[in-house]
Protein backbone atom coordinates (compact mmCIF):
# COMPACT_ATOMS: atom_id res chain seq x y z
CA UNK A 1 0.00 0.00 0.00
CA UNK A 2 1.65 2.89 -1.36
CA UNK A 3 1.43 6.13 1.16
CA UNK A 4 3.17 8.89 -1.29
CA UNK A 5 0.45 9.47 -3.56
CA UNK A 6 -2.31 11.86 -2.53
CA UNK A 7 -5.01 9.19 -3.28
CA UNK A 8 -7.77 8.87 -0.76
CA UNK A 9 -6.79 6.11 1.51
CA UNK A 10 -9.87 3.90 1.30
CA UNK A 11 -9.29 3.86 -2.11
CA UNK A 12 -5.60 3.26 -1.57
CA UNK A 13 -7.25 -0.02 0.30
CA UNK A 14 -9.74 -1.34 -2.56
CA UNK A 15 -6.76 -0.97 -4.73
CA UNK A 16 -4.82 -3.06 -2.95
CA UNK A 17 -7.74 -5.31 -2.19
CA UNK A 18 -8.56 -5.40 -5.89
CA UNK A 19 -5.00 -6.19 -6.83
CA UNK A 20 -5.20 -9.12 -4.06
CA UNK A 21 -8.59 -10.59 -4.98
CA UNK A 22 -7.73 -10.97 -8.86
CA UNK A 23 -5.12 -14.07 -7.29
CA UNK A 24 -8.82 -15.99 -7.30
CA UNK A 25 -9.33 -15.65 -11.09
CA UNK A 26 -7.21 -18.30 -12.08
CA UNK A 27 -8.23 -20.83 -9.58
CA UNK A 28 -11.86 -20.01 -9.46
CA UNK A 29 -14.49 -21.00 -12.08
CA UNK A 30 -17.78 -20.10 -12.89
CA UNK A 31 -18.71 -22.35 -15.64
CA UNK A 32 -19.46 -25.53 -13.50
CA UNK A 33 -20.35 -28.42 -16.78
CA UNK A 34 -23.30 -27.61 -18.68
CA UNK A 35 -25.88 -25.46 -18.66
CA UNK A 36 -25.55 -21.25 -18.26
CA UNK A 37 -22.80 -19.52 -16.90
CA UNK A 38 -23.26 -17.39 -13.78
CA UNK A 39 -24.09 -14.48 -13.84
CA UNK A 40 -21.77 -13.07 -10.65
CA UNK A 41 -18.12 -13.80 -11.10
CA UNK A 42 -16.81 -15.42 -7.96
CA UNK A 43 -13.63 -12.85 -7.42
CA UNK A 44 -16.89 -10.21 -7.58
CA UNK A 45 -18.98 -11.66 -4.68
CA UNK A 46 -15.67 -12.28 -2.38
CA UNK A 47 -14.78 -8.65 -3.24
CA UNK A 48 -18.26 -7.47 -2.46
CA UNK A 49 -18.09 -9.52 1.21
CA UNK A 50 -15.00 -7.67 1.99
CA UNK A 51 -16.26 -4.09 0.66
CA UNK A 52 -19.25 -4.28 2.96
CA UNK A 53 -16.83 -5.05 5.87
CA UNK A 54 -14.75 -2.36 4.49
CA UNK A 55 -17.34 -0.01 5.06
CA UNK A 56 -19.19 -0.37 7.63
CA UNK A 57 -22.49 -2.48 6.06
CA UNK A 58 -23.77 -5.19 8.07
CA UNK A 59 -25.97 -7.48 5.86
CA UNK A 60 -26.00 -9.93 3.07
CA UNK A 61 -28.74 -7.27 1.59
CA UNK A 62 -25.74 -4.72 1.41
CA UNK A 63 -23.89 -7.08 -0.47
CA UNK A 64 -26.43 -7.50 -3.00
CA UNK A 65 -26.97 -3.69 -3.14
CA UNK A 66 -23.79 -3.12 -3.77
CA UNK A 67 -23.57 -5.25 -6.61
CA UNK A 68 -26.50 -5.13 -8.30
CA UNK A 69 -27.40 -1.33 -7.75
CA UNK A 70 -24.35 0.71 -7.16
CA UNK A 71 -21.60 -1.76 -8.72
CA UNK A 72 -17.75 -2.86 -7.19
CA UNK A 73 -14.99 -0.96 -8.78
CA UNK A 74 -14.99 -1.19 -12.41
CA UNK A 75 -17.24 -3.95 -12.99
CA UNK A 76 -20.78 -3.96 -14.39
CA UNK A 77 -23.85 -4.27 -11.94
CA UNK A 78 -24.90 -7.85 -12.20
CA UNK A 79 -28.48 -8.30 -12.44
CA UNK A 80 -29.20 -10.89 -9.97
CA UNK A 81 -31.90 -10.90 -6.69
CA UNK A 82 -30.61 -11.09 -3.64
CA UNK A 83 -31.98 -14.29 -3.20
CA UNK A 84 -29.60 -15.20 -5.51
CA UNK A 85 -26.62 -13.58 -3.55
CA UNK A 86 -27.48 -15.64 -0.59
CA UNK A 87 -27.66 -18.88 -2.26
CA UNK A 88 -23.94 -17.84 -3.31
CA UNK A 89 -22.76 -17.11 0.04
CA UNK A 90 -24.22 -20.48 0.92
CA UNK A 91 -22.46 -22.23 -1.66
CA UNK A 92 -19.36 -20.67 -1.77
CA UNK A 93 -17.45 -22.12 1.55
CA UNK A 94 -15.15 -20.27 3.28
CA UNK A 95 -11.74 -21.39 1.52
CA UNK A 96 -11.81 -18.58 -0.74
CA UNK A 97 -11.59 -15.99 2.02
CA UNK A 98 -9.29 -17.98 4.03
CA UNK A 99 -7.24 -17.81 0.88
CA UNK A 100 -7.83 -14.46 0.55
CA UNK A 101 -6.70 -13.48 4.45
CA UNK A 102 -3.64 -15.41 3.77
CA UNK A 103 -2.52 -13.32 0.55
CA UNK A 104 -3.32 -10.07 2.14
CA UNK A 105 -1.26 -11.39 5.32
CA UNK A 106 1.90 -11.92 2.95
CA UNK A 107 1.49 -8.70 1.21
CA UNK A 108 1.78 -6.64 4.33
CA UNK A 109 4.51 -8.72 6.31
CA UNK A 110 7.32 -6.55 4.22
CA UNK A 111 5.50 -3.40 4.46
CA UNK A 112 5.71 -3.32 8.13
CA UNK A 113 8.99 -4.24 8.43
CA UNK A 114 10.11 -0.58 9.20
CA UNK A 115 6.94 -0.41 11.52
CA UNK A 116 7.43 -3.23 13.86
CA UNK A 117 8.34 -2.38 17.05
CA UNK A 118 11.39 -3.73 19.31
CA UNK A 119 10.79 -5.71 21.79
CA UNK A 120 12.29 -8.67 23.47
CA UNK A 121 15.28 -8.75 20.68
CA UNK A 122 16.34 -11.95 22.28
CA UNK A 123 13.33 -14.17 20.75
CA UNK A 124 12.56 -14.54 17.06
CA UNK A 125 9.01 -13.52 17.14
CA UNK A 126 6.79 -11.97 19.83
CA UNK A 127 3.38 -13.49 20.05
CA UNK A 128 0.01 -14.20 22.16
CA UNK A 129 -2.36 -16.97 21.95
CA UNK A 130 -6.13 -17.18 23.39
CA UNK A 131 -9.33 -17.40 22.23
CA UNK A 132 -12.79 -15.66 22.03
CA UNK A 133 -16.01 -16.93 22.35
CA UNK A 134 -18.40 -15.81 19.52
CA UNK A 135 -20.81 -13.56 20.45
CA UNK A 136 -24.79 -15.17 19.88
CA UNK A 137 -26.73 -15.22 16.87
CA UNK A 138 -29.50 -13.04 17.04
CA UNK A 139 -32.95 -15.45 17.46
CA UNK A 140 -35.10 -12.78 15.31
CA UNK A 141 -33.21 -14.12 12.67
CA UNK A 142 -35.92 -17.10 10.79
CA UNK A 143 -33.49 -20.34 11.43
CA UNK A 144 -33.39 -19.56 15.18
CA UNK A 145 -36.64 -18.14 15.94
CA UNK A 146 -37.81 -21.41 17.85
CA UNK A 147 -34.45 -21.92 20.05
CA UNK A 148 -34.67 -21.16 23.57
CA UNK A 149 -32.84 -18.02 25.09
CA UNK A 150 -29.73 -19.13 26.11
CA UNK A 151 -29.53 -22.11 24.22
CA UNK A 152 -25.80 -23.20 23.07
CA UNK A 153 -27.35 -23.22 19.45
CA UNK A 154 -27.12 -19.43 19.21
CA UNK A 155 -23.11 -20.20 20.09
CA UNK A 156 -21.40 -19.98 16.60
CA UNK A 157 -18.02 -21.30 18.12
CA UNK A 158 -15.51 -19.60 19.48
CA UNK A 159 -12.15 -18.37 17.13
CA UNK A 160 -8.34 -19.48 18.75
CA UNK A 161 -5.60 -17.27 17.71
CA UNK A 162 -2.10 -16.68 17.65
CA UNK A 163 -1.23 -12.70 17.35
CA UNK A 164 2.15 -10.94 16.78
CA UNK A 165 3.34 -8.27 19.22
CA UNK A 166 5.47 -6.28 17.15
CA UNK A 167 3.69 -6.68 13.71
CA UNK A 168 0.22 -6.32 15.39
CA UNK A 169 -0.88 -8.65 12.85
CA UNK A 170 -3.25 -12.01 13.23
CA UNK A 171 -0.93 -15.34 12.60
CA UNK A 172 -3.17 -17.70 12.86
CA UNK A 173 -6.76 -18.31 13.64
CA UNK A 174 -8.01 -21.28 14.17
CA UNK A 175 -12.07 -21.81 14.11
CA UNK A 176 -13.18 -24.27 17.05
CA UNK A 177 -16.71 -25.66 16.73
CA UNK A 178 -17.29 -26.26 20.75
CA UNK A 179 -17.85 -22.66 22.15
CA UNK A 180 -16.65 -24.23 25.62
CA UNK A 181 -13.84 -26.28 24.52
CA UNK A 182 -10.75 -25.86 26.80
CA UNK A 183 -7.62 -23.75 25.59
CA UNK A 184 -5.48 -26.59 25.74
CA UNK A 185 -7.62 -28.59 23.55
CA UNK A 186 -6.33 -26.51 20.50
CA UNK A 187 -2.81 -25.92 21.96
CA UNK A 188 -0.88 -27.53 19.92
CA UNK A 189 -2.79 -26.27 16.62
CA UNK A 190 -1.70 -22.93 18.09
CA UNK A 191 1.88 -23.67 18.54
CA UNK A 192 2.23 -25.21 14.93
CA UNK A 193 2.13 -22.05 13.01
CA UNK A 194 4.59 -20.34 15.78
CA UNK A 195 8.75 -20.20 15.10
CA UNK A 196 10.79 -22.03 17.22
CA UNK A 197 12.45 -19.50 19.61
CA UNK A 198 9.70 -17.26 19.73
CA UNK A 199 8.00 -15.98 23.16
CA UNK A 200 5.12 -16.79 23.69
CA UNK A 201 2.47 -14.45 26.15
CA UNK A 202 -0.70 -16.79 27.59
CA UNK A 203 -2.88 -16.23 30.29
CA UNK A 204 -3.83 -18.69 32.86
CA UNK A 205 -6.59 -20.72 30.50
CA UNK A 206 -2.91 -22.34 28.81
CA UNK A 207 -1.48 -23.24 32.21
CA UNK A 208 -0.46 -26.62 32.76
CA UNK A 209 3.03 -28.12 34.01
CA UNK A 210 3.14 -30.49 30.72
CA UNK A 211 2.34 -27.66 28.42
CA UNK A 212 5.25 -25.36 29.90
CA UNK A 213 7.56 -28.29 29.72
CA UNK A 214 7.12 -28.97 26.58
CA UNK A 215 7.67 -25.42 25.05
CA UNK A 216 10.44 -25.15 26.80
CA UNK A 217 11.50 -28.88 25.38
CA UNK A 218 10.78 -27.88 21.98
CA UNK A 219 12.84 -24.67 22.07
CA UNK A 220 10.49 -22.14 22.48
CA UNK A 221 10.06 -18.71 25.48
CA UNK A 222 6.78 -18.44 27.24
CA UNK A 223 5.43 -16.14 30.16
CA UNK A 224 2.00 -16.59 32.56
CA UNK A 225 1.02 -15.31 35.32
CA UNK A 226 1.34 -18.00 38.44
CA UNK A 227 -1.73 -19.61 39.13
CA UNK A 228 -2.88 -19.27 42.55
CA UNK A 229 -2.54 -22.00 45.07
CA UNK A 230 -0.11 -23.29 43.02
CA UNK A 231 2.79 -25.10 45.08
CA UNK A 232 6.23 -24.69 44.07
CA UNK A 233 9.76 -24.76 45.80
CA UNK A 234 12.20 -22.24 45.77
CA UNK A 235 15.72 -23.58 44.28
CA UNK A 236 18.05 -19.75 43.95
CA UNK A 237 17.22 -16.55 44.61
CA UNK A 238 18.19 -13.77 42.62
CA UNK A 239 16.98 -11.03 44.62
CA UNK A 240 14.65 -10.55 47.73
CA UNK A 241 13.31 -7.65 49.46
CA UNK A 242 10.07 -7.96 51.39
CA UNK A 243 7.30 -9.65 48.36
CA UNK A 244 9.85 -8.31 45.70
CA UNK A 245 11.15 -11.68 44.72
CA UNK A 246 13.30 -12.75 41.91
CA UNK A 247 14.34 -16.33 41.51
CA UNK A 248 14.15 -20.18 40.59
CA UNK A 249 11.42 -22.65 41.26
CA UNK A 250 10.46 -25.83 41.07
CA UNK A 251 6.64 -25.75 40.24
CA UNK A 252 4.82 -28.62 42.01
CA UNK A 253 6.33 -29.29 45.59
CA UNK A 254 4.61 -32.29 45.88
CA UNK A 255 5.20 -35.99 44.24
CA UNK A 256 2.14 -36.26 42.64
CA UNK A 257 2.50 -33.05 40.31
CA UNK A 258 6.08 -31.67 39.09
CA UNK A 259 7.13 -30.30 36.45
CA UNK A 260 10.27 -31.64 34.46
CA UNK A 261 12.21 -27.54 34.10
CA UNK A 262 12.83 -25.35 36.95
CA UNK A 263 11.15 -22.04 35.97
CA UNK A 264 11.64 -18.40 37.41
CA UNK A 265 9.19 -16.46 39.20
CA UNK A 266 8.99 -12.97 40.08
CA UNK A 267 6.62 -11.36 42.55
CA UNK A 268 5.87 -7.94 43.42
CA UNK A 269 3.82 -5.28 44.98
CA UNK A 270 2.00 -2.03 43.47
CA UNK A 271 -0.27 -0.21 45.84
CA UNK A 272 -3.13 -3.09 46.72
CA UNK A 273 -1.85 -5.79 43.34
CA UNK A 274 0.24 -7.90 44.45
CA UNK A 275 1.67 -9.48 41.02
CA UNK A 276 3.05 -13.29 40.40
CA UNK A 277 4.58 -14.76 36.78
CA UNK A 278 6.62 -17.15 36.00
CA UNK A 279 8.71 -18.07 32.57
CA UNK A 280 11.60 -20.32 30.93
CA UNK A 281 13.43 -17.16 31.04
CA UNK A 282 15.39 -17.70 33.23
CA UNK A 283 18.12 -14.95 32.86
CA UNK A 284 17.51 -11.97 34.13
CA UNK A 285 19.89 -9.95 31.94
CA UNK A 286 17.46 -10.88 29.32
CA UNK A 287 14.61 -10.06 30.58
CA UNK A 288 14.14 -8.29 33.73
CA UNK A 289 11.71 -8.16 36.52
CA UNK A 290 10.24 -5.10 35.01
CA UNK A 291 10.88 -6.73 31.59
CA UNK A 292 8.55 -9.15 32.60
CA UNK A 293 5.83 -7.37 34.14
CA UNK A 294 6.02 -4.62 30.30
CA UNK A 295 5.69 -7.67 28.64
CA UNK A 296 2.76 -9.95 30.01
CA UNK A 297 0.83 -6.59 29.80
CA UNK A 298 1.05 -6.80 26.05
CA UNK A 299 -0.72 -9.37 25.82
CA UNK A 300 -4.02 -7.44 26.00
CA UNK A 301 -3.05 -6.89 22.09
CA UNK A 302 -4.57 -10.11 21.57
CA UNK A 303 -7.73 -9.12 23.97
CA UNK A 304 -7.92 -5.57 21.79
CA UNK A 305 -7.76 -7.18 19.19
CA UNK A 306 -10.57 -9.57 19.51
CA UNK A 307 -12.71 -6.44 20.70
CA UNK A 308 -11.76 -4.80 17.40
CA UNK A 309 -13.29 -7.78 15.11
CA UNK A 310 -16.04 -8.14 17.59
CA UNK A 311 -17.14 -4.49 18.05
CA UNK A 312 -15.86 -1.95 16.08
CA UNK A 313 -16.09 -4.44 12.85
CA UNK A 314 -19.58 -5.71 13.91
CA UNK A 315 -19.04 -9.41 13.96
CA UNK A 316 -21.21 -9.61 16.94
CA UNK A 317 -24.07 -8.41 14.54
CA UNK A 318 -24.19 -11.82 12.34
CA UNK A 319 -25.51 -11.56 8.84
CA UNK A 320 -26.83 -15.34 8.62
CA UNK A 321 -27.85 -17.91 11.20
CA UNK A 322 -26.13 -20.42 8.91
CA UNK A 323 -22.81 -21.04 9.98
CA UNK A 324 -20.75 -20.86 6.25
CA UNK A 325 -21.84 -17.58 6.29
CA UNK A 326 -21.04 -16.85 9.44
CA UNK A 327 -17.20 -17.66 9.04
CA UNK A 328 -17.43 -16.26 5.71
CA UNK A 329 -18.15 -12.97 7.67
CA UNK A 330 -15.31 -13.66 10.61
CA UNK A 331 -12.80 -14.20 7.47
CA UNK A 332 -13.69 -10.96 5.78
CA UNK A 333 -13.46 -9.42 9.28
CA UNK A 334 -10.37 -10.71 9.99
CA UNK A 335 -8.75 -9.65 6.71
CA UNK A 336 -10.09 -5.50 6.89
CA UNK A 337 -8.80 -5.61 11.12
CA UNK A 338 -5.38 -7.02 9.74
CA UNK A 339 -4.91 -3.54 7.01
CA UNK A 340 -6.33 -1.69 9.79
CA UNK A 341 -4.02 -2.35 12.21
CA UNK A 342 -0.93 -1.84 9.78
CA UNK A 343 -2.48 1.54 9.26
CA UNK A 344 -2.47 1.89 12.73
CA UNK A 345 1.42 0.79 13.19
CA UNK A 346 2.23 2.83 9.82
CA UNK A 347 1.01 6.21 11.04
CA UNK A 348 2.57 5.42 14.59
CA UNK A 349 5.92 4.55 13.08
CA UNK A 350 6.20 7.41 10.87
CA UNK A 351 4.47 10.05 13.44
CA UNK A 352 6.76 8.60 15.73
CA UNK A 353 4.62 7.75 18.39
CA UNK A 354 3.31 4.25 20.66
CA UNK A 355 0.74 2.72 17.83
CA UNK A 356 -1.84 2.32 21.09
CA UNK A 357 -1.91 6.37 20.71
CA UNK A 358 -3.42 6.14 17.57
CA UNK A 359 -6.80 5.68 17.73
CA UNK A 360 -8.23 2.61 16.02
CA UNK A 361 -11.69 3.09 16.39
CA UNK A 362 -11.72 6.39 15.11
CA UNK A 363 -9.87 5.76 12.39
CA UNK A 364 -12.52 2.86 11.61
CA UNK A 365 -15.21 6.04 12.06
CA UNK A 366 -13.65 8.43 9.75
CA UNK A 367 -12.22 6.30 7.26
CA UNK A 368 -15.51 5.91 4.99
CA UNK A 369 -16.87 9.35 5.90
CA UNK A 370 -13.42 10.66 4.60
CA UNK A 371 -12.60 8.89 1.64
CA UNK A 372 -11.30 12.47 -0.05
CA UNK A 373 -8.81 12.54 1.84
CA UNK A 374 -5.22 10.75 2.33
CA UNK A 375 -6.13 9.83 5.65
CA UNK A 376 -2.52 8.21 6.96
CA UNK A 377 -1.00 11.85 5.90
CA UNK A 378 -3.65 13.60 7.52
CA UNK A 379 -3.32 11.57 10.63
CA UNK A 380 0.87 11.62 10.82
CA UNK A 381 0.79 15.79 9.96
CA UNK A 382 -2.64 16.48 12.12
CA UNK A 383 -2.97 13.67 13.69
CA UNK A 384 -3.00 15.31 17.03
CA UNK A 385 -4.68 18.08 16.74
CA UNK A 386 -7.42 16.39 15.24
CA UNK A 387 -7.15 13.45 17.96
CA UNK A 388 -6.83 10.77 16.09
CA UNK A 389 -3.33 10.43 17.82
CA UNK A 390 -3.96 10.88 21.79
CA UNK A 391 -2.15 9.74 25.04
CA UNK A 392 -3.59 5.85 25.11
CA UNK A 393 -5.72 4.62 28.17
CA UNK A 394 -3.41 1.57 28.71
CA UNK A 395 -2.01 0.83 32.14
CA UNK A 396 1.51 2.41 32.87
CA UNK A 397 3.32 -0.29 34.08
CA UNK A 398 5.30 0.29 37.64
CA UNK A 399 7.50 -2.15 39.32
CA UNK A 400 9.99 -1.82 42.12
CA UNK A 401 13.90 -0.21 40.88
CA UNK A 402 16.15 -2.80 41.27
CA UNK A 403 19.94 -2.49 40.01
CA UNK A 404 20.94 -6.32 38.66
CA UNK A 405 24.16 -5.76 40.28
CA UNK A 406 22.51 -6.60 43.36
CA UNK A 407 21.59 -9.93 41.89
CA UNK A 408 23.00 -13.21 43.14
CA UNK A 409 24.37 -15.03 40.22
CA UNK A 410 23.14 -18.23 39.31
CA UNK A 411 26.13 -21.44 40.48
CA UNK A 412 27.05 -23.82 38.24
CA UNK A 413 26.22 -26.81 40.13
CA UNK A 414 22.66 -25.67 40.06
CA UNK A 415 20.34 -28.62 38.89
CA UNK A 416 17.56 -27.55 36.77
CA UNK A 417 16.02 -30.46 35.43
CA UNK A 418 14.25 -33.64 37.11
CA UNK A 419 12.18 -36.57 36.44
CA UNK A 420 8.49 -34.78 35.99
CA UNK A 421 4.80 -36.55 36.41
CA UNK A 422 1.52 -34.70 35.73
CA UNK A 423 -1.39 -35.71 38.02
CA UNK A 424 -4.30 -34.73 35.61
CA UNK A 425 -6.11 -37.26 34.23
CA UNK A 426 -6.55 -36.29 30.83
CA UNK A 427 -3.96 -35.42 28.33
CA UNK A 428 -3.73 -31.98 27.01
CA UNK A 429 -4.27 -32.75 23.62
CA UNK A 430 -7.76 -34.91 24.39
CA UNK A 431 -9.72 -33.01 22.05
CA UNK A 432 -12.81 -33.76 24.47
CA UNK A 433 -11.50 -31.23 27.07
Amino acid sequence: METEQNIPTLDKIEEFLQEIIKRLAPIRTDTFGRGRPRVLPAMCLWAGVIVCVLRGWSSQLAIWRLLSQRGLWNYPRFPISDQAVYKRLEEGGVEPLKELFQWVSQALESHLVPYQQAIASFAREVVAIDATTLDKVFRHLPALREVPKGDDQLLPGKLAAVYDIRRQQWCYVEYVENPHANDKSYSRNLLDHIQRGALILMDLGFFSFEWFDQLTSEGYYWLSRLRQKTTYAVIHTFYRDGETFDGLVWLGAFRADRARYAVRLVTFRVGKVYYQYITNVTHPQLMSLHDIAVLYARRWDIELAFKLIKRELDLHLFWSAKLVVVLQQVWAVLLISQILHALQLEIAGRAGVDPFDVSLSLLIEYLPAWNDVDFIKLAVERGRDAGFIRPSRRIHINTPPIDLSAYSPLPSYLVVVRPPRYAHRRSIRDDSL
